[in-house]
């Protein structure tokens, strides 16, 4: 049996997106989870929460933008 070399993935920087998502999950309390089994190890329903979450508070900041350009 061969042995897979270890890829050493490269440390991204990380987005504005990438720090609403951990801090969503945070909040949610499965950041453990996510430490433990990476983001994959999340189930559907709750990577579908840290969507809508993340999805209602870039809205809410939008609109937030847009009001002060208005003023």
């Amino acid at each position: 049996m061969k042995r897979r070399k270890n890829k050493r993935k490269k440390k991204k920087e990380l987005t504005k997106d990438d720090i609403l998502k951990m801090e969503i999950a945070e909040e949610l309390g499965l950041m453990d989870k996510i430490d433990q089994d990476g983001w994959g190890g999340l189930t559907a329903k709750e990577s579908g929460k840290i969507g809508g979450i993340m999805t209602s508070r870039k809205r809410k900041e939008q609109e937030k933008e847009k009001k002060k350009d208005d003023e």
